[in-house]
């Protein structure tokens, strides 16, 4: 009798951790945002900026940066020229070459003085070298692994930081798709080389930056890292307006599903999204459709074949029928994977970062996304998706209803997991 009491509060004690592993935030969204303005009306900014949290600023400057032969040199670089201080955060840090280098570059800067803090995600840092976490502080890099694997974590295990976040001395600062990984390298010439894009960031934003990266600082350690070491004087000068803004499902926030909702709410001609993992709610899915209805020309990059996970791929089909038949035109990338996260709206707000275009992204991560505010840059960004559009294969609606019985089975045995993928 006592062994079946013991085992009932076990299986009840794992039963319940799941389930709030796979709770939502208390406040979430039910009804859809109508379209009232453009994103070129004062009130589209207005809104914005209040709703998602921080300003929109002027006097940024933000340049683009495409796959790993020009990212890792940027941020190494940066890293490497470090005065006071450097703020990194990060979900993948793997094994390999690039790890052994952000590691040497880390340790280097802390033993001349300057205060290295390193945020990693725990789960997203599973097969990190324990040689290079030693090396790091050793020498000095203040590291937390972010919600490591410990009882009184077991309820928050799903809530991961997917954060991308690099700041130097205050002043220049970085985010995108990019993990610390080795399949970030080179030029995605193969499958073994991802396609993503990173960004380089000077101007009165960069303190955002900063403040978003004290937000898991501060969770993890209790402390607060600020004074001009951290937050100096910026200046604007002639430049774009941006604002970084975060989502935490702590906070019972979805900033990042609100500000997708109110961007494709106030588009009047094009929605081009380049997504890594694009599996929208009903919501989202609506607003699109509302989209289609005003004449808005909408088009999706998805990875093809070469995939991380086959599991979302198949995820995201399943409800790929309405928005073809509609007209929005979804192209999967072929040369690798495709990890790109971007969101252009008529041609002059961008929005990237680390948010995927999924609900893990909108209720389950800790997420951070940079929205530009810039007609030049939104072309910039248009000419780089037309490229990956160039190298990418078109899906139609035909296909979609011919697609075989073994593809429709397995978008069903995925559903129940939809959220987590």
């Amino acid at each position: 009798m006592l062994t079946v009491i013991v085992v009932t509060a076990v299986v009840t004690g794992l039963l319940v951790i799941i389930g709030l592993n796979f709770a939502t935030p208390e406040k979430q969204l039910e009804r859809k945002v109508d379209h009232h303005y453009a994103v070129s009306d004062p009130q589209f900014r207005r809104e914005m900026g209040v709703l998602l949290g921080p300003a929109i600023l002027p006097g940024n400057t933000i340049k683009d940066l495409q796959n790993g032969d020009e990212i890792f040199p940027a941020m190494l670089e940066a890293i490497r020229g470090a005065r006071k201080t450097i703020s990194f955060e990060t979900y993948i840090y793997w094994e390999g070459d690039v790890g052994k280098q952000f590691a040497d570059a880390l340790s280097e800067r802390a033993k001349a003085g300057v205060q290295v803090h390193v945020t990693i995600d725990w789960a997203g840092s599973f097969s990190m070298e324990e040689d290079q976490l030693k090396e790091m502080e050793d020498a000095g890099v203040q590291v937390q692994r972010y919600r490591p694997l410990h009882w009184y974590n077991l309820a928050r295990l799903n809530n991961r930081t997917h954060r991308k976040l690099l700041i130097v001395d205050g002043r220049t600062a970085f985010t995108g798709g990019v993990g610390i990984g080795d399949p970030w390298r080179g030029n995605a010439e193969d499958p073994d080389h991802w396609r993503d894009m990173h960004f380089r960031v000077e101007g009165p934003v960069v303190a955002q930056f900063q403040a978003a990266f004290n937000d898991n600082w501060i969770k993890t350690t209790g402390r607060v890292l600020n004074g001009t070491d951290n937050f100096p004087a910026l200046t604007p000068v002639n430049g774009m307006d941006a604002h970084m803004f975060i989502s935490s499902p702590n906070g019972g926030s979805e900033s990042m599903h609100l500000m997708y909702l109110m961007a494709i709410a106030a588009a009047e001609q094009s929605i081009d999204l380049e997504a890594a993992y694009f599996i929208p709610d009903q919501l989202i899915t609506t607003a699109l459709l509302e989209a289609r209805k005003r004449n808005v020309r909408i088009r999706v990059i998805v990875p093809g074949e070469n995939t991380d996970s086959d599991a979302a791929r198949h995820a995201s089909r399943r409800d790929w029928g309405p928005m073809l038949k509609a007209g929005i035109e979804i192209s999967e990338y072929a040369p690798t994977m495709f990890h790109n996260k971007m969101l252009i709206v008529d041609k002059e707000v961008v929005s990237v970062g680390s948010t995927n275009f999924d609900l893990r992204s909108f209720r389950l991560n800790d997420e951070a996304s940079l929205n530009v505010y810039d007609k030049a840059f939104a072309e910039r960004m248009t000419e780089i998706f037309e490229q990956d559009l160039g190298k990418s294969k078109r899906y139609t609606y035909e296909t979609w209803e011919k697609r075989p019985l073994k593809e429709k089975f397995m978008e069903t045995f995925v559903l129940p997991i939809k959220s987590q993928l």
